[in-house]
This record gives C-alpha cells, structure tokens and sequence, in this order.
C-alpha cells in the first residue's frame, strides 16, 4: 500500500553585505524518468525579484537557470517534492538476449550514444587493482546482473561510508587510499569501474527516502528509526532491454522508489544540486531536508493509530464490565495458524500436512508458548488426526497447565528436547523401565521387551531390488523402506523398547498389571514406523472374555470435583505385595529410544487425576536416573480443572489451538505472545500468491466462545444466543465474506447457512421456533444439539465444515464432544495480532447486544445477490456500515474506520485513473470457486477446484451519464448508481486463465482488460487503463514473492493507466426513408464497434465476459 510523502528541501546562504550573484542553475527538481511517481512539485526562490527559465539539458535534466538583476544579501532555495512512495521491485527487468551474460558488448547504434557514458576518466593504480580484485568475480557465463550485484556489494564492503561537507568530489586514488568517502565519492568509483569493464555508467543525484518500517526484520538491517530524507548520489549502468538500472554503493543495493533522481550525467560536476558564481563575501549557510507523511491508507503492518488502538481497548473493556454484570461468564479461544516465512516453496507449506521443516519449527513455537504462557508446563507429544490416504497419523504437541496454578511438571531441564539427540540406547530404556516400574508399584516380572519382526524385514528385504542398496536411506522411499534400511544398520535382535500392562484399579486406588504371554514367546511389533505403543500386537495377546473386561468410565465434564491432587498425594498408596491382575488387560505403558531421545508412552486413562499419578512417577523416575524424557502416547482425559494448548499440523499450514481466556486483557495478551513468538520462530501469519495478491495463512484464525466449565456456556445457557448470531450473520453477508478465504461458497470450509439448499431457510425458521425466550424456562443442554445439529453443516451433511461449528457444543456422541463450545469457521487469518483482536472485538460485542436484547428477525432470501452484489467491495462496505450503525444504536461505540484494513486486505487495490473530474477506481471482488465433479488423476479420483475466474470491481465518480460510456475491452459495462450523483459501480467476471479442467474449459481467456472511458459527443476514448493478469513484459513468475514489497510490485507491475482503444465507434442506427433504409459507412480505418451491454437478471451487478463471447457467437 503506497504511503505519500512530502520532501521538504532547505536551503539558504546569507551574506555579510549585498553582493552579485551570475546566473544560478538549480538541479532540484525530479528527472522525467523518475519511477517513483511524483504528485506535485514547488520551488520558490528569495529574493523574490528573480528571473527563471526551465529547461532540460543534453541528458534529459530539468535545470531551472536563476538571474537575479539586483544585489542581494540572502540565496534562499525552498523545495517540496510530493512522491508517491509505491513499491518499486529494482529487479523487475528484461535484458536483450545478447546481454543476458557478461561479458557483451553493446550493437554498433547503441555504442555510439553511448559515448559519453564509456568514457575512461581515471586509470590510477589502486583503481586498477580494485578492476583486477573485481574480475575474479567473474566466472565463465556469468549472469549480468549477478555480476552487478557482486560489484556493487564488493564497494559497499571496501569503502566505508562518511559525511563530507567539502565541496567537490574525491578522485577514485583518494576514496580508494582513504577506504572513505561520501555518497557521491563512492558512485563516481563505481562510475570509473564500471567503464573499466566496457559498461555505460552515469553518476545520479537525487533524494534518497527512507521510511520507518511497522515491523523490524528478524534476520536483517530493519532500515531507519525515522523517517529519513537527504540528497544522495548513486550510480546508474546502462543495460541492453533495460535502460539505465540503478545501483547503490553506499548501501550496496539496487535503486528502488526511495531513489528520486534529480540530475543524471555522465560527469558528476554536471549533476550538482547548484551551480553558479558569486562575489566574495561571509556567507552564512544552512540547510535542512524533512520528510512529512501526508497520506497513508490503512495496511496490515499498521492496521491502526495508537488512537484507534485505546478505543478499541477501551470498548473490549467496557464489554467485559458488561459481561461481569450480566453473568455471561464467556470464554473465548482460537485456532489461529502459520506458514514458514522462509521455505514457502515447499509442499508442507502449501498442500502437504507433514514435514520436517514444519516439524522443526513448531517445536520451536512450542517451546517459547511454553516458556511464556505459565510455568510448570506438562508438554505432551501425541497423536492426532489420521486422514485417508496419509500413511501415518498426524503428530501433536499439547502443552498443559493446572488452573490452581501448581506445577504439572516440576523440573524443565528433565523434560527433553525434540530437536537434540541425547545419545541414548535401548539399555537406557530398560534402565528406565525397572526403575518406573518400582516407582509404580508394579511387578517388573511383567516387563516386556519389544522386537521388530525379523521374518518380515527378511521378507521385505526379499523385495528390494538387485541394483539398490537396503542400507542407504533414500527419503523418497517408502516408509517400509526407510524402515528397513534403519533396521539393518541396527539390528534386528536389538529390543526396541520395554512395555508393561497397566491399568488403573479403582477398588484399590493404585496401579495394576499382568503378565502378558504370546505363541512367539517373545514380543513381536506390528511393522510400521509410529511410535511401539501404537503398534503393540494387542490380538496376539492372551484372549479374554469381553465381559470380564472393565469399561473406562468417563467423567462427566458437568460434574463437580475436587481440587487436583497435589505433593504427597500424587503417590497412590500401595501394599506389600505387587497389584497382578489375573484377567488380562491391553493397556500398557511403553519406554523406548528414539534418535538418541528417551520417549514413554502413556496408556488410555479414565480421569486426570491417574495420568497426573504417571506424570509424577515419570518424572521422579527422571530425576533419579538425570534422563530427561519426552511424554507422547493417549491424551489425558478432559478437565476442566486444567487449560491445554495444541499445535498441530494441517495442510499448508500449522495450526494453534490457543487456550481461552476468561477476559479481553487476557485473550489481547495472548495473542500478542503468539504473534510475536510466531515472528521469532520465522512463522508468518500472511501467504503471497505468484501473482502477488496478498492472502491469509488459508488455514483460517476460526474463533471459539464457551465458558470455564461447560454448564457456564453462554449457549447451552441462552440457545437464543446461538439463532442471534446465524440470523446477524444471514442478514449481513459481509460477515461471511469480508473475513473469510479465498475459498467461498457452498463447497468451502465455512459455509453459509443459505448456501447450498434452497429449502434451508424455511426450514431453520420452523427450527428458530423451537428455542424459547431468554426470560423463559431453561431448556435442556441437549435440545441445543438437537435442534441444529442439522442445519449447521456443508451440502454433504459434515458437520465440522459450517460457518457456525457445533461439534464441540454437546455432541451426543461422547464427552470430549461436550464442552460447550461454537466455533467460528468463516474467519481467514489476518496478518496482525492487532486486525485479530478486532474480530474477536465484534463477536463479543455481538453477543453483549444479544445478551440483552435477542436478535430474533425473519430470514432474508438473498438468491442470486448473494454471490453478486455482496462480492463487490462497496456493497460489501455499505453492508458493514449497517452492522457497525446497529452496534452503535445499541450503545457500543464501534467505527468502520477499523475495518478499512480489512477491505484493503479483502480487496487490493489495483489501480486508478483520473481523468479531469472523473476518477476510475479498479479494485479485486471476490469471486467463488467450483468444486468440479470427479475425474481421475495420478493419485485416483479427485475433484478439482476451478479458480480460473476473477472478479474486480470499477468505481467510477464524477461520471456524466448521459455522455460516457464505459467499456471493457469494447464491451459496454452495465454500471449501477450508489445513490450518489456522478457515482456508479460495476462488478467485471472475466477468466483470467484456462486450466484444462474448469467449469467451462472450452472459454478461453479474457485478459488485458482494457477499460475506455467512451465520449459518446465527441464519439473518441478521452481515457483508458489496462489491467493484465501476468507480468505484461513476458516474465511468468514460477517462484512466489519473498516478501510484501516484492508482491506489491507485481501488482502494480501489472496495471497501466493508459492505452486506449483506437477508432471506436457506437453501432450504427438504420435510418428509415420512404423508399427503404439506408446505413452510413465510411471505410478509412478499421472500426470497432461497441458491443451494448448483456444484462444478466440473475447477477445484475456484475459483467460476465463470458457472456459476451456467447453473444458474439449467435
């Protein structure tokens, strides 16, 4: 997003006595080839009676010549530049192809206008080493530009930066004796040394503009503490397709748009700010260079002023006061999630679920959410979902605290860390083993070593090819194949861990085990690559009649309980004699050795307080052996006496499941740890797509509201609370949409409720029916469920892909689906901690007004608008002031001014064009995505997504509608009136590429779009704008962009604000005479004839190019 700037330039010189001035050349104003877009420019000279000729000298330099006809006593030069501080990507270039390579040499035409910039000037002997150092940077076939950035890289470590306030530049001998110089003297080096190797070079002066950055680079210079602005000198080299490239020695970078050129010469004397004669005299001089930011539109580096930032704060709190006073005792979480900043190329970081990047880099989140959220964190490392056509299990890493504040875990340094190898073996594991084993009390008579199974491996080892070597590990095998070659090199009759049976005796509150036996003798594990205690041969083991067999009873999350177990009391009482079961049981504990770490498995337990007892043991056990261990296995039961935090995996993304919090202080603290923590763990919370659109993580930031305990649930309480929120957000669709992913619609994650099937509406309206007032008797918790356990799903009838999920509420299927939880799934995650908070600030201020007054209305029947007029931003806009004037009405002071960085994340800005007091506006819409029927791919069968269609949205203000037209590449858009005078919108579908398999893959594509502002008097296109879809000069990007700066040149690079049709003209209308018809025709020049607009009455707000082709073909 561009931020415009004023330069402020200072000058003046004060004399002793009136003197004689001869004619002053001033150099102060921006070249024509400027990039940087300059909006204004202002020079005023005193003394006020002055005589000024512009000009342009040999190269192209505005000169403003100065005489003055009097003596005066004072010189003074006031400047202001205007510039429009866009992103400008230094790289974004072609070379001829002759030129792709250096060494080259330029054609004979070039050559010759090029002569003053070859020219050799100096050849002293340290320049001449310095050209000789320079050619080992060299090699054979070197790319042109990589050797300019070694050059200029090679002066920016060579020469060190000073101040000189002497006038005059040093020679190339001197800058290089002294290793010094200024700005200016280091560009006139990198000049000479540039010709040196048959490379046009000119010196430039100009303004140099720094602006603070809103966020600090974690690996790397994070530029200035200040703005920053001063007249600085760097050098230009003149490439073949390019032009002239700017390069900075001074910062050893390339020229970008803080780069203002104002003088560009091939000698350097011919580009000073000021030149000119004067009489002797003592002169008093000063100077002074501001930068003043005069305009700057909300981005999501800085979403908000520190003003808006206390009002937001203030209003969150006097929500919470609300809250205390009305007993709502919300909680309220979230799954926020992240992509790796640096390795966004990479399957995991965009499809794929698992890898060993995003394995690293959450266990280094994991450790420093650990560190901050509290102390005496248990972390646990387990299972989490299996997907079908994944080969394993998902991983999970789960941090837990006690609420009471009393430590799960004691000693940190005993709990191991996942990236480091501890060099353990299978004899640490049985150590550990016995000596867990008495600390629980159990007979270490019913230890079993574990073993893989050597007639499989033999078997599998059988299979390998001839020509292929099982002991090298090829990461692109299978995971059978992995196996094996780690096996071989380890040894098949080595023990891979040590397992005893246990299980909880609730007659004699302690630990029970027995003694498992198998046809084998010994214990065989299932063959795989998951942890031992997921692949225990449980059928081999002795058979018991089900129904000796105890069932693990679930506690009831709605029950009451005591406070956890704490000191002493986390050591069952035990007897005299072993606790051995004599019917066989199949859960058991696990110790084995994993890459040098020490992991044990916990078996399923039926309360918290018996997982806590093996927490403590493990521990102890830890203690006295100095071993630290990873705890992995089944997840302890839920409890509302203890907080948990996840992070897990999903594809593209990872995900964390953040801890609710009972306040708004401490839901804004939380995530201002997360984000920051993220940050330091090189985790993004923003994607780039390859044609520089800005996106969320795509993984979603979906939010949660309960209570501490479920029966404290604002919905189980109030089911009113639950039909407030879906009808709100059915009468508002800039709630599903401005928030969302890109991904919308019925076949989305998050789904409207009126998305889908058409009878949905009429049928939740019978169901709102069913839920009693607020002020009425209490309803039974499983009613809620109940009523919409049906209408809150996807067009399959899954229930976890909803707008509003209820799977958590109470579920009927088991506890853990019990918890009195909503979940918000239409929220896409924003790229600040702080554009989070907002989000989380409307849906708690949402339910304070429902709180107090139900929002009980009928349902609207959108049809069609709903993926027409709300998909275009100012409709969606208007939608959103409505909601925020609602919130207002009810006496919450909301303002839709925090929600521009929203609308400008949703929907970039592309580009405008101002044409006298008519200005175009072309922003993107959003538009749906299909989800295709099935077809077969290399992985089976599949249903692709088609994304070929865009949309973007035409603003256009000051328009006389009875004059102009507006076109789209000679299409007549049907544009609509907001109401106000001169001021119209239109949306534009168009496909902006052709995939093989699309909704209609035989449409081809749409794109330029060239948009001409038609003068129907005059019969002439007065304007026109373009805006391509890729890289008009040909360069298809195949790598996404590194970083926010390099993304918003590639949209920029994409949008030019001229290139008007030639010889348009409105169709011709038949003039009837009496004795027939006849049409004018004049054959000079081809004529394109304006197509009339197809107005379609299912989508009347937007323009469908596809359409228009259909047309053209009847």
């Amino acid at each position: 997003m561009s931020i415009k700037v004023a330069i402020r330039h200072f000058t003046s010189y004060k004399y002793d006595k009136h003197i004689t001035l001869s004619p002053q050349v001033i150099r102060l104003r921006p070249a024509a080839h400027s990039r940087t877009m300059i909006k204004g420019y202002s020079l005023k000279i005193l003394p006020e009676k002055h005589f000024i000729n512009w000009q342009q000298d040999p190269f192209g330099n505005y000169l403003a010549r100065i005489v003055f006809p009097e003596k005066v006593n004072e010189f003074v030069i006031d400047v202001e530049v205007i510039a429009d501080m866009v992103v400008i990507n230094p790289f974004d270039f072609f070379v001829e192809e002759y030129a792709v390579h250096y060494p080259f040499e330029y054609d004979e035409a070039l050559q010759k206008n090029l002569v003053p910039y070859l020219e050799v000037t100096e050849k002293g002997p340290l320049l001449m080493e310095l050209t000789e150092k320079a050619s080992d940077l060299l090699r054979k076939d070197s790319i042109t530009q990589d050797f300019l950035v070694k050059l200029n890289q090679m002066l920016y470590r060579e020469i060190s930066y000073n101040i000189r306030m002497e006038p005059g530049i040093q020679s190339c001998e001197e800058t290089l004796t002294l290793k010094s110089g200024s700005c200016r003297d280091t560009a006139w080096l990198f000049v000479q040394l540039l010709r040196h190797f048959g490379l046009a070079a000119r010196f430039a002066s100009g303004y140099l503009v720094q602006l603070r950055p809103d966020i600090k680079s974690l690996d790397g210079p994070s530029g200035p503490e200040q703005d920053f602005t001063d007249l600085h000198a760097w050098t230009e080299v003149y490439l073949p397709g390019a032009g002239w490239v700017g390069l900075d020695p001074t910062s050893g970078l390339f020229a970008g748009e803080g780069h203002i050129p104002l003088a560009c010469t091939p000698d350097a004397q011919s580009a000073a700010p000021i030149s000119g004669m004067a009489e002797p005299a003592e002169t008093e001089f000063h100077f002074e260079n501001t930068i003043t930011r005069i305009e700057e539109k909300p981005r999501v580096t800085k979403p908000f002023s520190d003003e808006q930032w206390d009002d937001i704060m203030a209003l969150g709190d006097r929500v919470d006061e609300e809250f205390a006073a009305n007993g709502v005792r919300l909680t309220m979480g979230g799954e926020p999630t992240f992509v790796s900043v640096d390795n966004n190329e990479a399957p995991e970081w965009n499809s794929a679920a698992d890898g060993e990047h995003k394995r690293r880099l959450s266990n280094i989140l994991f450790h420093k959410l650990k560190d901050e959220y509290g102390s005496g964190a248990l972390m646990q490392y387990g299972q989490g979902k299996w997907y079908p056509g994944e080969p394993l299990p998902r991983w999970k890493l789960a941090c837990y605290w006690r609420k009471d504040g009393i430590a799960l875990w004691n000693n940190d340094a005993l709990m191991a860390d996942l990236s480091k190898d501890y060099g353990l073996t299978a004899k640490n594991a049985k150590k550990f083993m016995r000596t867990l084993a008495t600390e629980l009390h159990v007979d270490s008579k019913n230890i079993n070593p574990t073993h893989e199974d050597p007639f499989y491996f033999l078997w599998e080892e059988t299979k390998t090819p001839v020509n292929v070597d099982p002991l090298k590990v090829d990461l692109k095998s299978s995971l059978e194949r992995q196996k094996l070659a780690e096996l071989l090199n380890t040894g098949l009759n080595e023990p891979v861990g040590f397992v005893v049976p246990i299980r909880w005796d609730w007659d004699k509150n302690n630990w029970q085990s027995c003694k498992w036996s198998f046809r084998r003798e010994h214990l065989f594990l299932v063959p795989g690559n998951s942890p031992v205690g997921l692949r225990l041969p449980l059928d081999s083991v002795q058979h018991t009649d089900p129904n000796e067999l105890e069932e693990l009873p679930e506690r009831d999350l709605f029950a009451d309980v005591d406070a956890l177990p704490e000191g002493e009391e986390l050591i069952p009482k035990t007897g005299a004699r072993f606790n051995n079961s004599k019917v066989i049981f199949k859960t058991a504990l696990v110790v084995e050795v994993r890459q040098g770490k020490l992991f044990v498995f916990f078996p399923p337990t039926s309360y918290f307080e018996h997982y806590l007892f093996l927490v403590n043991a493990v521990e102890r056990t830890a203690e006295k052996l100095k071993m630290p261990v990873l705890i992995e296995g089944y997840d302890p039961p839920s409890d509302k006496r203890v907080t948990k935090m996840m992070i897990t995996p999903d594809p593209g993304v990872i995900e964390v499941n953040i801890h609710p919090a009972a306040s708004w202080r401490e839901l804004a603290h939380n995530y201002d740890i997360l984000y920051k923590k993220a940050a330091e763990s090189k985790l993004a919370t923003e994607k780039f797509n390859i044609d520089g659109r800005h996106t969320g993580t795509g993984g979603g930031n979906h939010v949660t509201l309960g209570g501490q305990v479920p029966a404290d649930s604002p919905l189980l309480r109030r089911p009113d609370i639950l039909r407030s929120f879906i009808t709100f957000w059915q009468h508002h669709p800039c709630l599903s949409y401005l928030f969302s992913t890109q991904f919308i619609g019925p076949t989305s994650q998050a789904p409207r409720v009126d998305e889908g099937r058409v009878e949905t509406l009429y049928e939740l309206e019978i169901a709102f029916q069913q839920i009693p007032e607020y002020n009425e008797n209490e309803m039974p918790f499983w009613l809620v469920d109940r009523i919409f356990r049906h209408f809150l799903t996807d067009i399959t009838g899954n229930t976890h892909r909803s707008e509003f999920c209820i799977d958590k509420l109470y579920s009927p299927d088991s506890s853990s689906g019990r918890l009195g939880i909503l979940e918000f799934r239409g929220f896409d995650m924003p790229p600040h901690y702080r554009m989070s908070m907002v989000q989380f600030l409307l849906i708690r201020t949402l339910l304070a007004w429902f709180w107090k007054t139900p929002y009980n209305h009928k349902l609207v029947r959108w049809g069609t608008e709903l993926h027409d007029r709300f998909l275009l931003p100012h409709y969606c806009y208007k939608d959103m002031v409505e909601v925020v004037d609602s919130l207002r009405n009810a006496g919450y002071g909301f303002d839709i001014s925090w929600f521009e960085p929203f609308f400008s994340f949703r929907f970039p800005f592309l580009g405008e064009l101002q044409v006298d007091d008519i200005n175009i506006e072309i922003k993107m819409a959003i538009e749906p995505w299909h989800v295709l029927g099935e077809e077969m791919s290399s992985t089976g069968t599949a249903r692709f997504v088609d994304s070929s269609l865009e949309r973007i949205q035409v603003k256009i203000t000051g328009l006389t509608d009875s004059r102009y037209t507006f076109l789209c590449n000679g299409l007549k858009i049907p544009l609509k009136s907001t109401g106000v005078q001169g001021e119209y919108i239109a949306g534009v579908r168009y496909r902006a590429w052709q995939p093989p398999s699309a909704l209609h893959p035989t449409i081809g594509i749409d794109t330029p779009l060239v948009f001409d502002l038609f003068d129907t008097w005059t019969q002439k296109s007065v304007a026109a704008c373009q805006y391509h879809v890729s890289h008009p000069g040909g360069r298809s990007y195949d790598t996404f962009p590194v970083n926010s700066y390099e993304a918003e040149a590639r949209i920029i690079s994409r949008f030019f604000d001229f290139g008007h049709s030639v010889n348009l003209v409105e169709p011709a209308v038949a003039q009837q005479t009496a004795g027939g018809r006849f049409v004018t025709k004049m054959n000079i020049l081809p004529q394109y004839v304006i197509t009339n607009e197809v107005v379609s009455p299912d989508y009347p707000y937007t323009m469908d190019l596809r359409r228009y082709k259909n047309a053209k073909n009847l």
